[in-house]
């Protein structure tokens, strides 16, 4: 049990502010009925918004009737005093992207309508034929929200605002992949079990994929024939742009020079780590033969699925319960964390966060491709704390637990990024300082993943800021950027080729774990100093996380206050 009043049962009388960001909220789900779908207000399932110029001038004029209302409105507490300057903050950022004009070449491998209208299907319930019939009414809507994207894209063109034409090649090719009866919506509609679905809803479904195969084949012809001849040929954005996106997801400022220099030094001390702790595995080895000998070694190993998920469950479950006596308080609503084997085979691991009555508790999921019965847990340890307990769990669970005092744009909308990663990497962190990784093995673990967000901050400003290379032989380009990410990442280049393309094309966001791990362990430690022999772990970590998710500069803020 805690020792304190659960902060999350204490009713907090809604106020204007309150009240506003409501509104901000159901004005977002009418415009971009796929943020909807992320945060379970299914009403708008069955469209898209309006990826047109005009749409993107009815999304600025809400943004400026929303930012005035708040700019009138006096604050009735220290909740309101975040939200007005959490709220006010990204809006003012809004427009100013948008007088930027940045809309106009928004194109990019992971991140851009072309991803965000085929992937909202991943997120909509499809177990009943209620729910394929609304699936069906959107994939209707797929045509019209494609070629009101290849306008803004066109306007563009006719403005001189590209994007990249290495980022114009890469979409193209993922565009092909959603076209003709191979394609993805069409597989989509063949996933609808025959015995749930009747005839007519059936062929609905196949109608509505032919039209969104359809506009993702205009959407690639356009790709080819008008965009990719006059796209640009320079991967970098420039100064001005970089800094608006740094500031976007980190939601902070920071010294772009000196957060570069930082970054090559933080990157120096990752590779001595590792190098230290190499030579303790295996003394005389290098990083890649420690790595080598701890994948042969099978008191590292475990073998199915089912002993993989007992392993997460019981590592996190210690992880909650040894925690809560020490480093926070961490009240009984999410102190059950499940863990998953994810129904997909993608790869990868992700965390979900609870609903709003608990009745769904938080959960880590494992998707395990096809094929592969055998996991090392010095490569994961640090990742179950990374998405579980204390990282994306507890911070996520929080903010839902505070669901009587937040509002629901500081529970489900507000943060960044640099946020919520950066604090999942300051649980890793935290969690070798407290003695968890104290194994060799795990700690060269968790300094796989860090060493690999200390290389992106270096690349990433590096190449858009057209930084000296490292070598001393040029400046970076996207050559420079692949050899320098193979040197310092041990996984598969198919992989890596990726993750380069995702930096050269999303401006400021890689760097936004790494930076944001820094900004939470430099308000930690500026705490710890005003704080003096008052200081108290838990008393921190709760004020920090009770705030939801927010901009770090409102952390910092509000910190201090």
């Amino acid at each position: 049990m805690t020792d304190r009043t659960p902060s999350g049962t204490t009713p907090r009388t809604p106020t204007p502010i309150d009240a506003i960001a409501e509104r901000w909220v159901d004005t977002l789900v009418e415009l971009e009925p796929a943020i909807g779908t992320y945060i379970g207000r299914n009403e708008a399932n069955d469209r898209y918004g309006d990826y047109s110029p005009e749409g993107h001038e009815r999304y600025v004029a809400e943004v400026r009737r929303t930012l005035a209302d708040l700019e009138s409105a006096r604050p009735a507490d220290d909740v309101d005093e975040v939200t007005l300057a959490d709220l006010g903050s990204e809006l003012r950022q809004t427009l100013e992207s948008s007088e930027a004009r940045l809309q106009l070449r928004d194109l990019n491998v992971i991140e851009s309508p072309s991803q965000q209208i085929r992937e909202v299907y991943d997120l909509m319930p499809t177990d009943t034929a209620d729910d394929w019939e609304v699936v069906g009414q959107r994939l209707t809507g797929v045509g019209a929200a494609i070629d009101g994207y290849i306008e803004t894209l066109r306007e563009g063109i006719r403005s001189g605002v590209v994007p990249a034409r290495r980022q114009v090649r890469e979409v193209l090719l993922q565009a092909n992949k959603n076209v003709g009866e191979n394609g993805f919506f069409f597989d989509l509609a063949r996933s609808a079990a025959p015995d749930a679905v009747p005839d007519a809803l059936e062929r609905q479904l196949q109608h509505g994929a032919g039209v969104a195969s359809a506009a993702y084949e205009r959407l690639a012809a356009f790709l080819s024939a008008e965009l990719l001849p006059v796209a640009s040929e320079e991967d970098a954005v420039g100064r001005d742009i970089y800094a608006l996106e740094s500031r976007k997801f980190l939601g902070a400022t920071v010294d772009l020079d000196e957060t570069y220099d930082w970054g090559v030094a933080e990157l120096e001390r990752m590779v001595r780590e590792q190098e230290s702790i190499a030579n303790e595995i295996l003394p005389g080895a290098s990083v890649l033969e420690a790595i080598a000998h701890l994948d042969a070694d099978p008191a590292h190993k475990l073998h199915g699925t089912a002993a993989l998920q007992e392993w997460m469950q019981q590592t996190s479950d210690r992880a909650v319960a040894e925690l809560s006596a020490s480093q926070f308080d961490i009240p009984d609503e999410i102190r059950t964390i499940e863990c998953m084997i994810a129904p997909t085979n993608e790869g990868g691991i992700y965390y979900t966060g609870p609903t709003d009555d608990f009745s769904r508790p938080g959960r880590m999921w494992w998707s395990v491709p096809e094929g592969v019965t055998e996991f090392d847990t010095w490569r994961e340890l640090t990742t179950v704390y990374h998405e579980g307990v204390p990282g994306h769990h507890l911070q996520i669970g929080q903010a839902v637990y505070n669901r009587s005092k937040l509002n629901t744009w500081r529970r489900q909308l507000a943060g960044t990024s640099g946020h919520a990663e950066g604090w999942a990497l300051y649980a890793e962190r935290l969690m070798q300082e407290l003695g968890y990784l104290d194994d060799p093995a795990d700690r060269l673990g968790m300094l796989d993943g860090q060493r690999m967000r200390a290389a992106r901050v270096v690349l990433d400003i590096g190449v858009h800021l057209g930084k000296p290379r490292l070598d001393g032989t040029g400046v970076w380009n996207a050559e420079y950027a692949l050899a320098f990410m193979r040197e310092n990442v041990n996984m598969n280049d198919g992989f890596i080729r990726f993750e380069v393309n995702r930096y050269l094309g999303w401006p400021g966001q890689a760097p936004s774990y790494k930076v944001g791990q820094r900004i939470w362990e430099q308000l930690r430690d500026d705490y710890r100093a005003r704080q003096g022999a008052d200081f108290d772990i838990r008393e921190f970590h709760r004020r920090a996380l009770d705030l939801g998710g927010v901009r770090l500069d409102t952390l910092v803020s509000a910190m201090e206050r």
